[in-house]
């Protein structure tokens, strides 16, 4: 690491809270973006665990109805967990093609999201659509650190209130990220007594998603997003050139 990562790191985790104050989502996928274009995608995703778990966690319990939507996604939880630890092995094997997957990541995600009609999943396919959902969004987290595709433009076709898919998202995320968290340990990549920058990295992401929360209210959410997204796509491209070339 050069004298310039730490600040760099601050400031990627502040802006990633800040993100996920102002859209609820973001702090991963953002986090990824950034760190891949200065870290290997395997340390990355290492940095990125403790303040996600962190930021997660706090959306996951501040909902009413977790025991409701435990019930529901159970089976597309279990299905990401199963999904990250067999593809765990291409981001711990610190193959080169992770940065290239990363970026195509990147890309699908803010290109669906700005451009897909919305659509609605019926009740009736949930059952077996669920765990195929939480396997391939496993096995691109397992492959990237990044776990937001396809489980988010699932979840929000399934005709949730806003404050259960909120929560939906955080169990998602929380779910993914402990799944991560094993993947990565098991290959003794990831270890309890190298927790330091990790655990440092929380308090920039805390006081970003606080100022992000206050952002929320000054600044249109869809303006935001949109031009997260948009830098998000560019950010992918960057890293699938340099995957490639």
């Amino acid at each position: 690491m050069t004298d310039l990562t730490i600040p760099l790191i601050a400031f990627t985790f502040l802006a990633a809270g800040i993100v996920k104050g102002v859209t609820g989502m973001g702090l991963p996928t953002l986090a990824m973006g950034v760190l891949g274009a200065l870290l290997s995608p395997l340390a990355a995703a290492s940095l990125l665990i403790v303040p996600s778990m962190v930021t997660n966690l706090w959306q996951l319990l501040a909902g009413p109805r977790i025991g409701v939507l435990a019930r529901r996604l159970w089976s597309m939880m279990a299905a990401s967990v199963v999904g990250t630890l067999v593809a765990a092995p291409l981001l711990t094997g610190g193959k080169s093609g992770a940065t290239t997957a990363l970026g195509a990541t990147l890309i699908a995600y803010a290109l669906y999201t700005l451009f897909a009609p919305p659509f609605r999943v019926p009740q009736a396919s949930e059952g077996w659509l669920s765990p195929l959902i939480g396997l391939i969004t496993g096995m691109i987290a397992g492959a990237t650190g990044v776990f937001v595709i396809p489980a988010v433009p699932y979840l929000q076709a399934l005709g949730l209130e806003k404050d259960d898919l909120v929560q939906a998202l955080g169990m998602s995320f929380t779910t993914s990220t402990i799944a991560l968290a094993l993947g990565l340990a098991s290959h003794q990549i990831w270890q309890i007594d190298q927790l330091g920058l990790p655990v440092l990295a929380v308090a920039p992401a805390l006081i970003g998603m606080w100022a992000g929360q206050v952002l929320r209210r000054a600044v249109s959410p869809a303006a935001f997003r949109r031009w997260f997204l948009i830098m998000l796509a560019l950010l992918g491209g960057e890293m699938l050139l340099r995957g490639v070339v």
